[in-house]
């Protein structure tokens, strides 16, 4: 706190009346602090509402397990259960068979998706007790153990609604079950029954999804897994696992829409910078005279950092407020799933905790005080004397020039290091210093472009006035200019990487997409286990009229890493060349005997596979064949592959292929080729009245509008924010040129006297205006194309594992740089037109 000096009182009042006589300054400084706190405390608030959520889930389903054994793909063989409840080691074990369906609800509605879990209850009561079943009142106790029962939890007795029959997607079509009662598990939909009779149901007999198992006491886990001897194809994890695999699907995602939520409150920070120079300027005169009487210039420092205090404190309040408001309506409409696919279906209340609160709004006055530190060093530098007289302080030019320089160095070394758990932090610092680095070699970039420029113009005036003022105050055109360049060349970043990114996807939507039309079962996909088509209905498909061709795909969900989300198994057709993917490169020959397989980016960086070499842990996920006396498939990593629709890994082979290691024959998706174009609508008509399970068909130019629709949907946000962005830059702009015009009245007062008129004066102060925006958006544009190198070839890559093309839309760009400069001219213009008129010229008379 500051010293209680006799002025102090009197300071304080001026600045109350500051902030009184121009309360839309300071309302803008606070909207710019409240928007940035706003946006990444809801960010916060919806991922980590929707992450405990879904833990709570995770928990009611693994129990209170030591050991959960787990089939990589599909399912295992029941025998293993007899080893493991007997092995001395093993407290309890539990069996259970987990599937993915539908409920099919009432004509109309459409199927919801549903888990399935058979399991012994006698055995899951002490191992997963909210697992149990419960009869509702009126039902048999023992009806778990009865054909054609089934209990509901919460999730899905609201998407059945009173309906007392629970209808189901089975593999030989339709099932009906009585709803006998509940289980407490949260999460989205689910179903127990009991174990035999999903085996049947499901047509799994002798075979388990997973083991639960609780150790006796004193068991080490590694060597009772090595005594176990457990098949390749079965992967033991705990199951604190579990809830770091739902930590990994959303982490990058999170960590990226914070960032970009901070840009906001970055772009405070020199709002705030912008509005306290102002206030500087205008309170000149006061805070030279209590200079004169005795102030001490660290009070009158500490007094700006108390106004940018209380700044960021009311609008971090205002913003913890309104983002507490918007995470509660996102949950409520949205869900907790924010756009990213990752929560999809899930509604958790809001979890609000006050330490993360205080931290996002300490933040948030640690960004005002920041940007209020050099207009109170300015304030704390006045020479009263010289003030007191209305005289400006010229800037001279900063010998910055080698911190620049250092500053742009040490943001290539850091974007060179590779991600810190999952996150490119390295990369989001290089893009912090590079843009640090940038502003801080502005006053050395005016003076070296300008000063040739101010040669030529000796004989014009007034452009002559207007350059000379950029080249010899350039410590304050670059002070005015920081917030511009910053704002810009995070828009001119986003608008490439968005570019980038967009145009990367369409050339890859062609090339994944080379039928005309694609069908797949009504709810289908990789997590349902039995909405899929069989060979017969691939072979109807075919011989249907004006069908040409037919191409079936099989998806599954493949679990290498206890500590990973599934990665997809895709087996489609393949030529020798691989040559219907996006290879990132050629594709490598295979030795003979192997299978080529083509991993994803993620694949390669996640699970660190080498191209060109055998991968065992694949071969692990895959059933021992009889036929080839016990033996695994070897698999051969052959390429890489660009996929944009899996963020944690896909892995390509062959159908044949596939088809033989498993005696998998079922389809998730089926591609048709037509005998000519004009026969798609005959074509769609005959699918959709085909006998049997709906089916959903889509054309691949609606697949391709679709996706670029949702595309388009997620980067809205980073529109408006280059929008926010930018207007607060300039309105940096307008409020140093505020400050600056009312320090030079009396130069104006002179240029009068000497013969230009107030137009021609105005001219001068637009062509400053122009002239600084102008090498302002050069940097910005500069420095904008650095970063955004950095978020298409660091950022994306480490955070999303996606590798994309570089695409500069020059046009666009071009009209975001002019539109920058012409608004900063008129803004320069604008601020200019009040400090011309008769107080300018009355100003000189002050020291007559």
């Amino acid at each position: 706190m500051p010293s209680r000096s006799p002025l102090w009182g009197l300071l304080t009042t001026f600045s109350w009346q500051e902030f009184r006589h121009h309360p839309w300054r300071s309302a803008a400084a606070l909207a710019a602090v409240m928007l940035g706190v706003a946006l990444a405390f809801s960010v916060h608030l919806i991922n980590a509402s929707a992450l405990d959520e879904f833990a709570q889930a995770t928990r009611s389903v693994s129990g209170q397990a030591d050991l959960i054994l787990r089939a990589r793909q599909g399912r295992f063989d029941e025998s293993l259960y007899t080893t493991v409840a007997r092995h001395e080691g093993s407290a309890e074990a539990s069996p259970l068979l987990e599937i993915n369906t539908l409920l099919l609800r009432a004509e109309g509605q459409a199927p919801v998706p549903l888990r399935v879990i058979g399991l012994d209850a006698l055995r899951v009561a002490s191992l997963s007790p909210e697992l149990l079943p419960l009869a509702d009142a009126g039902t048999d106790r023992l009806a778990w153990l009865q054909d054609g029962q089934v209990f509901l939890n919460p999730a899905a007795q609201a998407a059945l609604g009173r309906a007392s029959q629970v209808r189901l997607k089975t593999p030989s079509g339709e099932a009906t079950l009585q709803r006998a009662g509940r289980v407490a598990a949260s999460g989205s939909p689910l179903a127990v029954m009991d174990i035999a009779v999903a085996q049947d149901l499901f047509d799994a007999g002798g075979q388990l999804s997973r083991i639960d198992v609780r150790l006796t006491a004193g068991t080490d886990r590694a060597p009772y897994l090595a005594s176990l001897a457990l098949p390749p194809q079965v992967l033991a994890s705990e199951p604190a696992d579990a809830a770091q695999r739902v930590q990994q699907l959303s982490r990058a995602y999170r960590v990226n829409l914070t960032v970009l939520a901070l840009v906001a409150l970055f772009t405070g920070g020199f709002l705030v910078f912008s509005v306290l120079s102002l206030s500087v300027a205008r309170r000149t005169r006061q805070l030279a005279l209590l200079g004169v009487l005795g102030l001490k210039p660290r009070e009158v420092a500490r007094l700006v950092l108390a106004e940018s205090l209380a700044l960021g404190t009311v609008g971090s309040l205002l913003g913890l407020a309104l983002g507490t408001g918007l995470a509660a309506l996102a949950l409520r409409w949205l869900g907790g799933d924010l756009g990213g696919g990752y929560f999809a279906g899930a509604s958790p209340p809001l979890q609000w905790h006050p330490g993360v609160a205080a931290g996002y709004g300490l933040l948030g006055m640690a960004a005002a005080v920041l940007g209020g530190w050099w207009p109170a060093q300015a304030a704390a530098a006045l020479a009263p004397a010289q003030a007191l007289k209305g005289l400006g302080q010229a800037s001279a030019v900063g010998r910055q020039g080698g911190a620049g320089l250092a500053l742009m160095a040490l943001a290539g070394g850091l974007a060179l290091l590779p991600p810190w758990q999952g996150m490119p932090l390295g990369a989001y610092l290089s893009v912090a210093l590079l843009l640090l680095g940038g502003i801080v070699l502005l006053p050395g970039l005016m003076a070296w472009a300008y000063g040739p420029l101010a040669g030529r113009l000796q004989r014009h005036l007034l452009p002559l006035l207007a350059v000379e003022r950029a080249r010899r105050v350039n410590g304050s055109a670059a002070s005015a200019l920081s917030g511009v360049v910053a704002s810009l060349s995070l828009a001119v970043a986003l608008t490439v990487m968005v570019s980038s990114f967009r145009h990367s996807v369409i050339d890859w939507l062609d090339q994944v997409l080379p039928a005309p039309l694609y069908l797949r079962a009504a709810g289908g996909g990789q997590a349902s286990d039995v909405a899929t088509l069989s060979p017969a209905q691939l072979n109807g498909l075919a011989a249907l009229p004006r069908v040409a061709q037919v191409s079936g795909l099989r998806s599954r969900p493949l679990q290498l890493r206890a500590d990973q989300p599934p990665v997809t198994l895709i087996a489609r057709p393949l030529d020798a060349r691989a040559s219907q993917l996006p290879l990132l490169g050629p594709s490598l020959g295979v030795p003979p005997g192997q299978i080529a397989v083509y991993i994803s980016g993620a694949v390669r960086d996640l699970y660190g596979v080498s191209l060109g070499s055998p991968w065992p842990a694949l071969s692990d996920a895959f059933p021992r064949s009889a036929g080839a006396g016990g033996e695994a498939p070897v698999f051969w990593v052959a390429g890489v592959w660009r996929d944009y629709a899996r963020q944690f890994g896909s892995v390509v082979m062959d159908l044949g292929a596939y088809q033989t290691w498993t005696g998998d024959t079922q389809f998730n998706d089926v591609g048709l080729w037509l005998s000519a174009p004009e026969h798609e609508a005959e074509v769609v008509a005959a699918l959709k009245a085909l006998p049997g399970p709906a089916l959903e068909v889509s054309s691949s130019a609606e697949i391709r509008r679709n996706s670029l629709h949702i595309f388009d949907r997620s980067f809205a946000v980073t529109y408006w924010l280059q929008a926010v962005a930018i207007g607060i830059g300039l309105f940096g702009v307008a409020a140093n040129f505020s400050a600056q015009v009312l320090a030079r009245r009396k130069e104006f007062g002179l240029l009068a006297h000497l013969g230009l008129t107030r137009r021609q004066i105005l001219s001068v102060v637009a062509g400053e205006g122009l002239v600084w925006t102008s090498l302002g958006a050069v940097a910005g544009l500069g420095l904008g194309l650095a970063v955004s190198v950095l978020l298409v070839k660091v950022v994306n890559p480490q955070s999303f594992h996606w590798s994309m093309d570089l695409h500069l839309p020059w046009l666009r760009l071009l009209l975001l740089c002019l539109a920058t400069v012409a608004a900063g001219t008129l803004t320069a213009w604008f601020s200019g037109r009040a400090a011309v008129g008769q107080e300018a010229v009355m100003a000189v008379r002050e020291d007559w």
